[in-house]
């Protein structure tokens, strides 16, 4: 997401403090006509990966601090009170659970989070349900109990299928479970099934990129993202990088590695609609995604999840044991807020829907976005066709250079 003005004050008063949280009149106007969402972060792992800087904790780093039965509880406290903040919601188009490591709840667990989203905001007859899972803890049997409980998309964590990339990534899955579990999914009835890739981990050769897409294909899901590794401070990956224990990600290697990717899954049928996302038919693609990317509302209740709705964003406390008491005591567990100014939201915009197969309007741009979008193209980044059609398109050269070509355009 772009950047914003911290602790900036609503049109309504400031508020600086979590417990005063309250959105401003402005931000709910016009509710309803956006979509949707609800994303519910399950922060519990059964261990951490070393490339990964989310808001997760294993059991021994939190010992007695927090539970998952006092995270559940404080999650239906929280959907309780986001309901009454938005008087005359509608029923929620999508439902998104991450983490962390969801599928550690169990079937049962997670028929619990979607009926605490379900008795909150009530569900939209077509809404899209997803939750990730990590393939170890999933079963045949445990993919029925979603089914049951209503969920109809789930996303699998691969990241590669070779021994040697895993053990880079600290991932403990055995290379062929993902795989399995994909089969498993649809067995079960899930039409919907998406595997996650990440490429460009030192180590990595394209013969083990292409073994890792070629288990893809052959597992039949219908989606698949694809993401570069990226070193993020503060994870074991990035220390070991720091000490020369293993190089940083080069990135010659990870252009390659995405072009790859792409005419690998190109040529199998499942078409690119967000430069790290692939899927088959546009019933495939993730509507909760771009809800984000198109600039919807969503609610994010869990420890460490952000929201947005209607121009305002705020994020709750990262603490399990924190994010449960507060909510006991009545309150809303924000840990801050900002409010998106005009330039805020046209950064986002631009940002966000560039990425997108379908491009940016160059309505959006301003007059010199608009000369710069005509530069990018005669530079062979922006499909010049599309752009003389009012439609600001990635070209396959200029999606290896997306954030580049995002400076540009609102410079």
């Amino acid at each position: 997401m772009g950047p914003g003005r911290r602790g900036a004050g609503w049109d309504t008063g400031d508020v600086s403090t979590p417990d005063a949280f309250q959105l401003p009149a402005s931000a709910l106007e016009g509710l309803g006509t956006r979509p949707f969402g609800v994303y519910v972060h399950v922060p519990f792992c059964a261990t951490r990966c070393g490339y990964c800087d989310f808001n997760t904790y294993t059991a021994g780093e939190l010992g007695s601090g927090a539970a998952p039965e006092d995270w559940l509880d404080g999650l239906r406290r929280e959907l309780d009170l986001a309901a009454r903040q938005m008087p005359g919601a509608p029923a929620v188009d999508t439902v998104f659970v991450g983490g962390g490591t969801p599928s550690l709840l169990g079937a049962d667990g997670l028929a619990a989070v979607l009926d605490a989203v379900r008795q909150a905001f009530g569900l939209a007859a077509d809404a899209e349900v997803t939750t990730e899972s990590n393939p170890e803890s999933t079963s045949p049997r445990f993919f029925e109990g979603l089914r049951e409980a209503g969920y109809t998309r789930v996303s699998l964590g691969m990241q590669s299928a070779a021994p040697h990339v895993l053990r880079v990534l600290d991932r403990v899955h055995t290379p062929g479970r993902p795989v399995e579990a994909a089969k498993e999914a649809r067995a079960a009835g899930f039409e919907h099934v998406n595997l996650d890739l990440i490429y460009g981990t030192p180590g990595e050769r394209p013969e083990d990129l292409q073994s890792s897409l070629d288990a893809v294909l052959e597992s039949g899901v219908d989606h698949v993202s694809a993401y570069a590794l990226i070193v993020e401070d503060g994870t074991a990956l990035a220390r070991r990088v720091r000490k020369g224990e293993i190089p940083a990600p080069d990135d010659d290697v990870l252009a390659a590695d995405y072009e790859l990717v792409d005419a690998m899954l190109e040529k199998a049928g499942l078409r690119w609609y967000e430069v790290s996302n692939w899927a088959a038919t546009d019933a495939a693609r993730c509507r909760h995604n771009l809800g984000y990317w198109l600039g919807g509302d969503w609610w994010g209740a869990g420890p460490g999840a952000h929201s947005h709705v209607g121009g305002v964003r705020w994020w709750n406390v990262k603490h399990p044991a924190r994010y449960a008491a507060t909510l006991a005591g009545g309150e809303l567990p924000v840990g801050g807020h900002e409010l998106l100014t005009p330039e805020d939201r046209h950064l986002e915009r631009v940002m966000l829907e560039l990425r997108l197969a379908e491009g940016l309007p160059v309505e959006a741009l301003d007059a010199d976005g608009a000369g710069e979008a005509r530069r990018a193209a005669e530079d062979g980044l922006l499909s010049a066709s599309d752009l003389a059609a009012g439609r600001a398109v990635l070209t396959d050269r200029g999606r290896l250079l997306a954030d580049a070509v995002v400076r540009r355009l609102v410079s």
